[in-house]
């Protein structure tokens, strides 16, 4: 009853570990998140969001073979009512993970309960979108090639590759091609266009059309006109006193959503094959773009997995780290988080993931250009980066330039905290490097909550603010035990409560400048010898000897760890 989905042979690369397939598999909450907007939709509550899909097979009742674990059905022709729940219980016996029926479609509440019976989600296909492309994209999702593994072919052609597309698309129509994304850049170009004219050379050399030359395409309405047609578009524009050359255009879209477009600089309309042959086109580009898309995003969140794994230390993280190629070298961990502005809703916290994200991005890409194997990726509301480093001796300096380097380019509209840790090698050496920048960081947004004023952008190396982690850690396990002052500290602040004296005060302000009373007194607003006589009086509400180290020693720290204390500090 179900079959394979037809599509041309995959290519065989070397054998995967077994861990390396399971990571790759997605879950049905991931595909609906990637896919929902422009194929899919959940007719019915999803059972399981988190079991994973293990392939895609198609329904045919003619045919009876075998079916991959948490395998997704392309219900093609199948309706609801009682075929559906027959097709339910053989997707069920054999571990199927949903069912996919193309919209419209109406479900009794039998159905439903038939598909929470057997734990397979109800899922639809969204109008205008085609079968082969829900296929594709849900084989992309679940595509994690290696590195010498060939990519399959999309309507003949290896995928995403769009240079190749666009001289077979320009063969079809006789004319010189562009394929270009939603906002008028150049995705990839064919050969001949010296045939055309100076603006579509200027338009290959920027690859990105004029900008004269879109505002007047979105100004006479043309945009609007092919984004809103599935059919080629005719425009001729003069530019500069020159008419350009007559441009054909169609829209490539997946579903509802327009996903860019095919241009050709055509001597007059295309004849009716050729105008079959462009829409024929379009779709097939519209899955090279679809994979691209996925493909990029698989890769992402593939490094972030592996990155993740070697950042936590567990039985992965040996393999992690050598996927990412960082067995075996020295490697500094980056942490870094973006200053919140004020809290705005779920909006602001949208817009704020979304930013971190950009930064994530931002981050990987800088790192990359110094060293290819370099990985970054957004985990949670942390950015974390792992560089391979030249030499261990000066690895943390060379971190250091590169973070100073990036907060300089992104300047101070974004402001950043960056805490690096330690140089190290191997997996336990690389969750102590993560352990440092996290404490490095953690040093960095207490300084940027205490301080009034802009926030600005920072780097800290672990091994300089090392002191400063240990006190917050400590003022952490002070805090979660509800401990308070003792000693002198307790006897001044139990004073200053009662008697609205400023002893707690005073000895902070002499111990912060080494006991010189004239700077003390100064940072206080009050005459040296008013410091010198409230020094004397602590000295003895206290019962402290100002002299004994130890003594100065238990203050200094209680007065830097005791949050209340803390808090009237800042």
């Amino acid at each position: 009853m179900l079959g394979s989905f037809p599509g041309p042979p995959r290519a065989s690369g070397r054998a995967r570990r077994p861990e390396q397939h399971a990571r790759a598999l997605p879950t049905l909450a991931r595909v609906l998140e990637e896919l929902g907007s422009t194929f899919l939709s959940d007719l019915a509550p999803v059972p399981d969001p988190e079991r994973r899909v293990g392939g895609v097979v198609v329904y045919d009742p003619l045919d009876d073979q075998a079916v991959a674990d948490g395998a997704v059905v392309l219900g093609v022709g199948l309706a609801g009512g009682s075929a559906l729940r027959a097709v339910l219980a053989d997707a069920g016996d054999r571990n199927a993970s949903a069912i996919v029926l193309r919209e419209p479609v109406e479900l009794d509440e039998a159905s439903i309960a038939a598909a929470g019976q057997h734990g397979i989600a109800l899922l639809g296909l969204t109008r205008g979108a085609s079968w082969m492309q829900l296929s594709a994209m849900v084989q992309a999702l679940l595509a994690e090639r290696d590195d010498d593994q060939p990519q399959d072919a999309i309507g003949g052609l290896p995928g995403g590759d769009l240079f190749t597309l666009a001289n077979a698309i320009a063969a079809l129509l006789d004319a010189p091609i562009t394929i270009e994304d939603r906002n008028s850049r150049v995705l990839a170009f064919s050969a001949r266009q010296d045939e055309a004219d100076p603006q579509r050379i200027e338009t290959i050399l920027e690859r990105q059309v004029p900008e004269r030359y879109a505002r007047m395409l979105t100004e006479t309405g043309f945009f609007k006109r092919l984004y809103s047609s599935d059919v080629p578009e005719y425009v001729q524009l003069r530019l500069d006193g020159t008419d350009l050359k007559a441009r054909c255009a169609i829209a490539v879209r997946a579903g509802g959503e327009i996903l860019g477009s095919i241009w050709a600089a055509v001597p007059g309309e295309l004849t009716a094959e050729r105008t079959a042959a462009m829409r024929d086109a379009a779709r097939v580009v519209a899955l090279h773009l679809l994979s691209l898309r996925a493909g990029a995003d698989v890769e992402r969140r593939l490094r972030a997995d592996l990155l993740s794994t070697a950042l936590e230390g567990g039985d992965g993280a040996v393999y992690a780290l050598e996927r990412l190629g960082m067995d075996a070298q020295p490697v500094v961990v980056l942490a870094a988080e973006v200053i919140d502005g004020q809290d705005d809703g779920l909006d602001g916290a949208g817009d704020r993931q979304a930013q971190r994200q950009r930064l994530a991005d931002a981050i990987a890409m800088h790192l990359a250009a110094v060293h290819p194997q370099a990985s970054a990726a957004l985990l949670g509301r942390t950015i974390y980066g792992l560089l391979p480093v030249r030499a261990a001796d000066a690895g943390e300096a060379q971190a250091a330039r590169l973070a100073t380097d990036f907060l300089a380019r992104i300047g101070s509209r974004t402001p950043v905290l960056i805490g690096i840790g330690r140089v190290a090698t191997g997996p336990r050496g690389v969750v102590r490097s993560r352990e440092g920048a996290e404490r490095a960081l953690r040093v960095q947004v207490e300084h940027a909550q205490t301080e009034r004023g802009e926030a600005t952008s920072r780097v800290a190396l672990f091994s300089d603010v090392h002191v400063e982690s240990l006190l917050l850690e400590l003022r952490d396990r002070v805090s979660a035990g509800g401990e308070q002052a003792t000693g002198a500290v307790a006897r001044l602040l139990e004073h200053d409560r009662a008697n609205d004296t400023r002893f707690v005060e005073t000895l902070r302000a002499w111990l912060d400048h080494l006991g010189d009373v004239s700077s003390a007194a100064e940072a206080l607003h009050i005459h040296p010898n008013t410091f010198r006589y409230r020094l004397r009086r602590l000295a003895e509400v206290g019962e402290m000897d100002l002299a004994d180290p130890e003594a100065r020693f238990s203050a200094q720290l209680q007065l830097r760890i005791i949050p209340d204390l803390v808090q009237r500090r800042s």
